[in-house]
């Protein structure tokens, strides 16, 4: 199987109409809580590389391992962990405080350094004379779980992003057993944040997230995947942020909904009242034609009621705009689902 369309881009004007300009190929899988694949489109068992997506079950290890309890970390914190933040006040704040409770400070960080997220969602220009640190990038809170496993288990606080330190192995063989593959079935790829990252069939990430979306009910992690799933739909400002597109989907599932997305047009989506799981991957990972496309999927799964069309409406079909702020055409999604 292959990747099919998923989103095209049209040019054009009002009087004379659109014509469509590219064409974005991808794959999407929607799967239970078991494991069976119900729909899909394009090729469920593309090999995906699982970027952002994977952070909840990167802090799986430290809570399985009760590493929140261990040092005390709130809920809100726990979502940090889990996060992709904009690196705003709250988020900054946020992983300090997980940084001062497990004892170490952000020079221990190995994210690198980023201008935060929260510039490029808003259109706010960056200060001047703004000065950031580690704790500002993306994967900052990430990172501070990292380092809190490491913590608990007193292992080498340096390079705790090699492949073979005790921290990755540990994440590796838990998302191993989780998806029920090989560990050497997983490629494994250097992310943007320095971490190790792997890639999986789509239908397993969609898996992950239909068992996330069941918390507490997982028969294998229940309790883990309970503190996960709860600590992301209580602050989802946190685990993404202003005028961001996670916040904006749990904000809309109003506390039944998961969502994470991932770097270079990856998203995962689980509901838990459906009991499923969704993954999408954009084949040429160009973002503008997710956001269409994971409407279009809620709509078609007859998840959209009035209230969520309204408040998801701007990635129905998005608008393309010219420098001058003329109208130029437009993303929509072209895809039907098809039953397994």
């Amino acid at each position: 199987m292959h990747p099919a369309p998923l989103a095209a881009t049209t040019r054009g004007y009002p009087a004379t109409g659109y014509a469509v300009e590219n064409i974005h190929y991808g794959s999407v899988a929607v799967v239970d809580a078991g494991g069976r694949l119900l729909y899909a489109s394009g090729d469920p068992d593309f090999m995906t590389f699982t970027r952002s997506a994977l952070k909840p079950f990167q802090a799986l290890p430290f809570v399985l391992d009760d590493g929140p309890a261990r040092f005390g970390l709130t809920r809100d914190e726990l979502a940090l962990l889990c996060a992709s933040h904009s690196g705003e006040d709250k988020h900054v704040a946020g992983v300090r405080a997980i940084l001062d409770k497990i004892g170490v400070d952000e020079s221990h960080l190995a994210c690198g350094c980023a201008v935060p997220l929260f510039y490029d969602f808003t259109g706010q220009p960056v200060p001047p004379d703004a000065r950031f640190t580690p704790v500002h990038h993306n994967c900052s809170g990430k990172h501070s779980g990292f380092l809190a496993w490491c913590r608990l288990h007193g292992a080498p606080l340096d390079n705790y992003v090699a492949p073979e330190h005790p921290l990755q192995r540990a994440v590796r063989a838990t998302l191993a057993d989780c998806v029920q593959m090989d560990e050497a079935q997983l490629p494994t790829g250097l992310d943007g944040c320095s971490a190790p990252n792997f890639a999986m069939p789509l239908a397993r990430l969609a898996h992950l997230y239909a068992r996330l979306a069941q918390g507490a009910n997982d028969p294998r992690l229940g309790a883990a995947m309970g503190d996960l799933f709860d600590a992301m739909t209580a602050r989802p400002d946190l685990v993404s942020g202003t005028e961001r597109t996670d916040l904006h989907w749990m904000g809309a599932g109003g506390g039944d909904w998961v969502a994470k997305i991932g770097a270079d047009a990856v998203q995962a989506i689980g509901i838990r009242s459906a009991g499923i799981g969704i993954a999408i991957k954009v084949a040429d990972g160009n973002v503008r034609a997710l956001h269409p496309a994971v409407y279009s999927v809620l709509d078609q799964l007859g998840l959209l009621n009035a209230e969520r069309r309204s408040l998801l409406e701007r990635y129905r079909n998005p608008a393309i705009k010219n420098a001058r702020g003329s109208v130029a055409g437009d993303i929509h999604a072209v895809f039907t689902l098809q039953s397994a």
